[in-house]
Order: C-alpha cells, then sequence, then structure tokens
C-alpha cells in the first residue's frame, strides 16, 4: 500500500466536523477520519500534519476563554505524544467590525500550510500523493506546482454547499489546482 501524507486545516476541518455533528447529534471523530480518508483512497498514513490555532485569550480570561484553552490544550497534548503526527501552531487575533462586535481569524497557520507543502519531500522523499483537507483558495498556487512542476497527484478533501451565503463555499480556483477532490461526508467521520 502506497504512502502518503495528510495536511489538515484544523480550523475548517473542525467547521465541517461540528457542522454534521451537529446534523446526527452524535459526536464526530478526529484522528479516526484521518484513517477512514486513506484507506477510502487504499492508502497508507505515513504522517499527519494539523495546523491550528489556540483560542484567543484576553489579557484576564473569563470562563469561557478558559474552558476552550483547556479543551485545546488537551487535544495538543494527545497529538504531540503521536511521533506520526506534527502539530504547527499559528495564533488567534480578536479584531472588532465596524458595529464594534468581535471577530477572531487565525494568523500564520496557512503560511505553515504553505511551508511543509514546499518540503514535505526533503524527509518524504518517496511520497507521491498527498491529501490537502480544507477549502482555502489561498493554497491553490501551492497546489498546482506541487501537482505539476513536482509530479505528486494533489488529493483535496472539502466540504460545500450550493446555498447562498452559507459558510461553507466553493472555490473553483482551488478545485482545479488539485489533481482530484472529494467532497468529505458524515461517514469520513464515524468509526471504521
Amino acid at each position: 500500500m502506497e504512502d502518503t501524507i495528510i495536511f489538515v486545516d484544523d480550523g475548517f476541518f473542525r467547521l465541517v466536523k461540528r457542522y454534521f455533528q451537529e446534523i446526527s447529534r452524535k459526536r464526530k471523530k478526529f484522528l479516526q477520519t484521518f484513517r477512514n480518508i486513506t484507506k477510502n483512497e487504499s492508502l497508507n498514513l505515513k504522517h499527519l500534519f494539523v495546523y491550528m490555532a489556540p483560542p484567543f485569550q484576553s489579557k484576564n480570561p473569563n470562563k469561557d476563554e478558559r474552558f476552550r484553552k483547556r479543551k485545546y490544550d488537551n487535544i495538543k497534548k494527545m497529538l504531540d505524544k503521536k511521533d506520526w503526527i506534527t502539530v504547527r501552531e499559528g495564533r488567534c487575533q480578536k479584531i472588532f467590525d465596524e458595529k464594534g462586535n468581535p471577530k477572531f481569524n487565525q494568523k500564520g497557520v496557512d503560511s505553515w500550510i504553505v511551508a511543509d507543502l514546499c518540503l514535505f519531500k526533503e524527509e518524504f522523499p518517496d511520497i507521491k500523493k498527498i491529501i490537502l483537507i480544507s477549502s482555502d483558495s489561498d493554497f491553490a498556487p501551492i497546489m498546482k506546482i506541487i501537482k505539476e512542476k513536482k509530479n505528486i497527484e494533489v488529493i483535496l478533501y472539502t466540504y460545500f454547499e450550493n446555498k447562498r451565503r452559507s459558510m461553507f463555499y466553493r472555490s473553483n480556483y482551488l478545485l482545479k489546482a488539485v489533481s482530484r477532490w472529494v467532497k468529505l461526508k458524515e461517514e469520513d467521520f464515524e468509526d471504521a
């Protein structure tokens, strides 16, 4: 069985996971999802890169911020124990819109993804297929380069809806940049 590497935009992945949890009212799996995806592709998961950002913490964190941070720290600790997983952390930025409502943005996460996509062949020279879990069109140029110049099959796992004002949008630019794409489905998050 051929080896692969999965690169996971955790912010996007968690949105999709939460969406399926709300529909089914059942908890969805984290690591099992990646095993399911590689099984569906008849590939062996050689390494998993997870890109995340800790939740925003104010100078004096409130109860909700402390709860989110504890939850995040537990997940990161679990991932860090596994030698086949690399966690890359960005940061969380709090900004206010014109009405004074706070919005939270991850910063530095996309840069980590692009850096690892540029460098993964140094550590994993035999990899001929990679999987990206994301919906961000910012990755289209690097996906196209990897596919065309490095001759690597690039498989995108994504999710979108064909509804106006959906939080899940489709980037045709990203879909065209990869070798092929697969729409995530609820079964991908279930026990094998």
